[in-house]
Parts: C-alpha cells; sequence; structure tokens
C-alpha cells in the first residue's frame, strides 16, 4: 500500500488560505493570500524553492503590490489575473503583472467584450499566449444555477484589452472545482479540458476538445515523479469512479497524471476536510482513479494548492483540519513506494 508524505521545506511565511499559486521560471508566486473572508489582501510572494532549502531563509524575498483579486493563470512575461473576490464583490475584469517591468496593470475591455457575471471559485485556464478558458463561478452548490457557462478570453498583450466570449457549451453547475488540460490517448493526441469536483457528482466533465495539433501549451515536465506515479498505479486497482462531493481541492497535471490532494467533502456531514490523495490516469481508456487515504490528520487542507517545479509537486497553505485556521507551510510531496 502507498504512503506519501508532504515534507515540509523551508520556513514558514504567511499564512495563506484561499489563494492562486503558479510556476514561474524559478520562483512560485503566491498571489493574494486571503486570511478571512471579507478580508482580502493584495501582494504577491515569490518563494524561491532551493533557497528555501540552502539557507532556510524566508520566502518573503518579493512582495508586490497588487489588485485585490482571487484567481490568476500564469505564462511568459504576464501574470494574468482574472476576475475574484475584491472583498465586497465579485470581479469579471483582468489585471496583469508585467514581470519585465515589476509593475501591475489594469487592462481594458474590448468591442465586443461580453463578460461572465463576476467570478471567484472558478477556473481558469490558459489554452495560449493570448487566450484562456474560463469556467464555473461561486454560488450555492446546492440551489444555484441549472448549468455552468464557459467562457473563451482573448488576451492582446500589445492592447492590454481582454475579451470573453461564451462557448455555446455547457457544463454543470460547478464552484470551487479544479481544472486539467490533459492529453488524450491514441497516436495522434489532441488536448481535452476536464473539470472536476465542485458540485454532488464524481465524474470529471469535458469543458473543451481540441485534435492534435491545435493546443501547443505543455506542462511542465517531470520525469522522474511520472515515473514514480506510473509505478504507484500498476500495482493498485482502479475505478472509474472519482471523488464524490469534492471543492475546494487542488489538481496538478503530472504527464499523463493528474493528481488531487485534500478539499472538502460535500457528502459527510461531519469532519469534511480531506487528506486523501487522487491520481487520475489518462494513458489509456477508459481513464481510472486511484485513490490514497492517509492516517496524517495534520496533512488535511482545503482551499490550499498543489504546484508542480522541478519535478516536485509543493503543496503550500490552504485551511486546516478545522476549516479555519490557515496553514504557513510550504511542504513538497514524498512518495514511499
Amino acid at each position: 500500500m502507498l504512503r506519501f508524505l508532504f515534507v515540509r521545506v523551508g520556513p514558514e511565511f504567511v499564512r495563506l488560505g484561499s489563494f492562486f499559486c503558479g510556476s514561474y521560471q524559478k520562483k512560485l508566486p503566491v498571489v493574494n493570500p486571503e486570511f478571512q473572508v471579507p478580508q482580502c489582501l493584495s501582494f504577491l510572494v515569490l518563494y524561491e524553492p532551493y533557497e528555501a532549502k540552502r539557507n532556510n531563509s524566508s520566502y518573503q524575498d518579493a512582495v508586490v503590490s497588487c489588485p485585490s483579486l482571487k484567481h490568476a493563470s500564469e505564462g511568459g512575461r504576464w501574470l494574468c489575473i482574472v476576475g475574484g473576490w475584491d472583498g465586497s464583490r465579485r470581479l469579471a475584469s483582468v489585471a496583469a503583472l508585467d514581470t519585465e517591468r515589476g509593475v501591475w496593470e489594469e487592462w481594458k475591455a474590448a468591442p465586443g467584450n461580453c463578460p461572465p457575471a463576476g467570478l471567484s471559485s472558478h477556473t481558469c485556464t490558459r489554452l495560449s499566449d493570448r487566450e484562456l478558458r474560463v469556467a464555473g463561478r461561486e454560488g450555492g452548490v446546492r440551489t444555484q444555477r441549472r448549468y455552468g457557462s464557459i467562457y473563451a478570453l482573448k488576451l492582446d498583450p500589445g492592447a492590454r484589452t481582454y475579451c470573453y466570449k461564451e462557448e455555446g457549451c455547457r457544463t454543470v453547475s460547478r464552484s470551487g472545482h479544479c481544472a486539467a488540460l490533459l492529453q488524450t490517448p491514441g497516436p495522434h493526441p489532441g488536448h481535452q479540458l476536464l473539470l472536476f469536483g465542485g458540485c454532488s457528482s464524481a465524474e470529471p466533465e469535458v469543458a473543451g476538445q481540441w485534435s492534435h495539433g491545435k493546443i501547443q501549451e505543455q506542462p511542465p515536465v517531470a520525469p522522474h515523479l511520472t515515473e514514480q506515479l506510473a509505478r504507484i498505479v500498476s500495482s493498485g486497482k482502479g475505478t472509474q469512479r472519482g471523488p464524490r462531493g469534492l471543492r475546494h481541492h487542488s489538481c496538478s497535471v503530472v504527464g499523463p497524471f493528474a493528481v488531487l490532494f485534500g478539499g472538502e467533502s460535500l457528502t459527510r456531514a461531519r469532519d469534511t476536510i480531506c487528506n486523501d490523495l487522487y491520481i487520475y490516469d489518462t494513458r489509456k481508456p477508459p481513464s481510472l482513479w486511484f485513490h490514497f487515504p492517509s492516517a496524517d490528520r495534520g496533512l488535511k487542507r482545503v482551499g490550499h494548492r498543489t504546484c508542480l517545479w522541478n519535478d516536485q509537486l509543493y503543496l503550500l497553505g490552504g485551511f486546516g483540519e478545522d476549516g479555519r485556521t490557515a496553514s504557513p507551510q510550504v511542504c513538497s510531496l514524498d512518495l514511499l513506494i
């Protein structure tokens, strides 16, 4: 049976609740840590894993003031924040950090822009340098809309503008879900965008499909971790049924695998915060789920993030077992095979 640990790396810094984290060159940008709703912070911290391990020094090596928004998508020169909660209302606007100049800019809506209602607890997935896919938004998952809309978000960095367009397809109403852009199996693999959780269903849902060569975006290369995950699932028994009623969990794409961790269960009346690891294997149809529970209650997390960088999966922040106490720790995944 697999045992896994999230091993603490480096010292503590701020206590992180709900926030965004992504890899950018040699750093992990942590955007807008949020202590308690409706209190929202608006700064960015750059964390260098190698420096933290070598010097055991603070990760607060760079703090940059940024807009009070909540969700982001990173890539290239620009770190874009799309929508979110500013402490008083939900937004659908776009702001971007120019990493060459070190300044934030509020981008303008382009002519023809058809924005969604205010966004929070949504997902924003990068398809290319100029296009993102936005899915889901917050609202009571038991009583909100009967369906969820999907939006293509086109960016024009030269003009500093953005434009939303609603897609023809719709999904189950979701919030607090996660999204994974994964290759489809076969000799000429395409891509599909899958949504996990954020509603009572256990089934992932397709929020977009592209044929071979249409999507050039590639996840970070992680040969060692990918090999470890392949070994783990080869010795286990998978199922086509995934976790039911999970939200505010984390998801990272590692090669052909989606790795989900933690979250809040909508199916439990008590002890709702989870510390389970799920691996979704897409190498051949049908895709299979592999579930690995943990006995360590100290690993229970909700509203946290995992980020793949340099062949390691990092766990950052989130709320702990009580769902109220934010964690200041940064940990890396250690698989004990």
